[in-house]
């Protein structure tokens, strides 16, 4: 017998050999239809496999992210065996899930078009009927040499390989190298759609052979599929390039792929954001520094970023010098902490910068500002003594959870523990993730593991926020870093008087790079933004040309306390007018005529075509001011 510890801590003895398959179908049939894949202590197996010794398990689904990948990358085997029926002459590479299904990068003469997704379709269709099972077989080295003589890129993995055999993994007539695991069989994938094709290199070496990228998606219900394609027809309608263009908030240019040029309408909206930022910030007892773009080499050796993240960095030289361009603020601002001494007294430093950084980034994968080399970093670098870890970790929590709440965002926290190459000891990496997980279990805030994914200096907290199309993006970051005290040997006086302390850092950022959370922001409120962050929040309408002295009076008492408001005097209709300003996208649309200048009053609609009706326009000021004061 087998002892199987389950995801709840809860155990159970099994036979010898069982396997997922079986162990799956013994927690109820809901369970074992749903089952992709299972999770073996730290390694991922295919149902099919038995289990012979005791371990912790767990059964995965299309609800985890990892049974997410099995699927999608089962699904690349699919689309890849549809296509080599149809098309004999492909040459398959590699095929691996991706953040949103999947892709296959081939070889063929003829170009691969839309069109002939239709006839792939439909043979994946029929595969999936077929309803085979995936087999793994590890053969020797020279077989599977053999196998795919034909193909100079699968030969080229296989000559890599260090192992003596090697893992294939057959459906049917198809096989292809894999190490798997898989779902058990093409059947559980109900719905499935080719998206796009692209051009890639192989090795994505431009130098190297250039292939066709196939991209789909795929779901174990139809419902996913509908919802998903249904989801993407909204963001098609929000995508901040096109409204970004449409509102006037910012451009690229030629001149400077992958930066930002910010309009002025697109530096109000920035302005609001950063305002808000500084506002939390300093009720929160930060303080904020400004550090260099250009360090010197040595700096970045010093810091571990130079091992770590060279390939991503730019580089000048200053007389002779090696310098580089900051990818990240953290050096610069421990600069400034030893530029004096520090007692015990001053902790914890609560120390923030709004910090310019630039990054390599490969020109096909630039995407708006969701991708892109130069961005501001909100970032924060805490100095705390031992005993006031808990409380500063809990204080980053909270304060991310009220910014995020004021934007209307929920979110899903996720803990990454250290990687196998860390430049800590265990005793410190342990020590490191129990802090993390003690501050968010104090606050009772949910959370999902994620193994091994935190940064080479200590384990992290990621916050990935949830916006209106449900869709998650991993914005707010905290890190605990024993790491960098040490590399810069940074010290306090402590109670006993004596200079050798070391204090505990924590990097934190609340939006991540301004550039990326300002594009969240628009496809969130698909440009609509709350008023407090609105670019242009009234516009006035004249009815008739002698009405504009009313207009010009009304807008400066706006103007005069605070509100982004401008004046339409043009001579087109009422209606015309009114349309624009909604296309426009500004909150609060007004009119004026004879009534209303008689009146003191305005007629107020909203950009939704809501008509509130007139009021005294110094009272509607007031409810403006209101409405932003409380940023709803």
């Amino acid at each position: 017998m087998v002892v199987i510890t389950f995801p709840d801590g809860s155990s159970r003895e099994f036979k010898d050999g069982m396997t997922g398959k079986e162990i799956a179908e013994s927690l109820g049939p809901r369970l074992a239809k749903a089952a992709i894949a299972m999770k073996v202590d730290d390694e991922l197996m295919d149902l099919s496999r038995p289990v012979d010794k005791d371990a912790s398990i767990k059964i995965l689904t299309f609800a985890d992210k990892e049974g997410k990948e099995i699927f999608w990358h089962s699904a690349s085997h699919l689309m890849a065996a549809a296509i080599i029926e149809l098309f004999p002459d492909a040459k398959l590479t590699i095929g691996p899930a991706v953040e949103t299904g999947f892709y296959y990068d081939i070889e063929r003469k003829e170009p691969f078009h839309p069109k002939d997704f239709e006839a792939i379709e439909a043979r994946m269709d029929e595969i999936v009927k077929r309803d085979t099972p995936f087999v793994r077989k590890d053969i020797p080295r020279q077989e599977c040499r053999d196998l795919f003589k034909d193909n100079k890129f699968k030969a080229e993995m296989i000559d890599e390989l260090e192992s003596d055999r090697v893992s294939l993994y057959y459906n049917d007539r198809f096989c292809d190298l894999c190490i798997g695991p898989h779902i058990p069989s093409t059947g559980m994938i109900k719905a499935f759609k080719l998206m796009k094709v692209s051009g890639a290199y192989w090795r994505a070496d431009r130098e190297k052979e250039q292939l066709q990228r196939v991209y789909g998606i795929a779901f174990p219900d139809k419902k996913l599929l509908k919802e998903y394609l249904h989801m993407l027809e909204e963001a098609e309608k929000r995508d901040h390039r096109k409204l970004g263009q449409q509102l006037d908030l910012f451009s690229f240019d030629e001149s400077a792929p992958g930066m930002v040029f910010w309009h002025p309408k697109g530096m109000v909206l920035w302005n609001s954001v950063l305002d808000y930022w500084q506002e939390e910030h300093r009720k929160a007892g930060y303080q904020q520094v400004k550090t260099p773009i250009i360090l010197k080499k040595q700096l970045w050796e010093q810091s571990g970023h130079w091992d770590h993240y060279r390939e991503n960095m730019y580089f000048t030289k200053i007389d002779q010098v090696d310098y580089a361009i900051k990818p990240m603020n953290c050096p610069g601002g421990i600069i400034i902490y030893k530029r004096k001494k520090h007692s015990y007294k001053e902790f914890p430093l609560r120390i923030a910068e709004l910090g310019l950084v630039h990054r390599h980034e490969l020109t096909g994968v630039l995407a708006g500002l969701f991708r892109v080399r130069s961005f501001t970093q909100d970032d924060a670098h805490l100095y705390v003594l031992p005993e006031q870890l808990q409380e500063e970790l809990k204080g980053v929590i909270k304060l991310t959870d009220r910014m995020y709440k004021t934007f209307g965002f929920n979110y899903i926290v996720e803990l990454s523990t250290m990687p196998e190459k860390t430049d800590l000891n265990k005793e410190l990496v342990d020590k490191a993730e129990t802090a993390l997980k003690e501050a968010l279990d104090s606050l009772k805030q949910p959370y999902k593991l994620n193994p091994g994914d935190g940064a080479f200096y200590g384990p992290k907290i990621d916050f990935h926020i949830r916006d209106s199309l449900c869709r998650t993006w991993q914005c707010a970051t905290l890190q605990l870093d024993f790491c960098m005290p040490e590399r810069f040997d940074l010290t306090y006086m402590g109670k006993d008087g004596t200079n050798n302390h070391r204090p505990i850092m924590l990097h934190r950022t609340v939006y991540g790079a301004f550039e990326r959370f300002i594009g969240i922001l628009v496809e969130h409120y698909a440009g609509k933004f709350p008023l407090w962050m609105s670019p242009e929040q009234v516009r006035i309408l004249t009815v008739a040309d002698r009405f504009t002295d009313y207009a010009n009076k009304v807008k400066k008492e706006y103007f005069d306390a605070g509100i982004r408001v401008e004046v339409d005097d043009r001579s087109e209709s009422v209606s015309y007018k009114v349309r624009d300003a909604q296309m426009e996208k500004v909150n609060y649309i007004i009119v004026v005529g004879e009534r209303e200048e008689k009146d003191n009053a305005v007629t107020i609609r909203t950009r939704e075509n809501k008509v509130i009706g007139a009021k005294p326009y110094k009272e509607f000021l007031d409810e403006l001011k209101e409405e932003i004061k409380e940023r709803r």
